[in-house]
């Protein structure tokens, strides 16, 4: 659960939408446009199992997605 926490609070950096996460087909999406979020921050993001959608322009994660 920390590696949740912790990719959690690099989002809540780069805003704090009111509807942050959906889940669907075992993929837990977060609703951070990844273009205003830091390379570094995306590195350490990629590290928690949370993975750039730049179809969709949001973050996808198949480690935390279940429904």
């Amino acid at each position: 659960m920390s590696d949740l926490i912790e990719a959690l609070n690099i989002f809540l950096k780069y805003g704090n939408p009111a509807y942050p996460t959906h889940c669907e087909h075992d993929v837990l999406t977060v609703d951070i446009r990844p273009n205003l979020v830091s390379d570094e921050d995306k590195k350490r993001l990629e590290d928690l199992g949370f993975h750039m959608n730049e179809d969709s322009d949001d973050f996808h994660s198949f480690k935390f997605g279940s429904c």
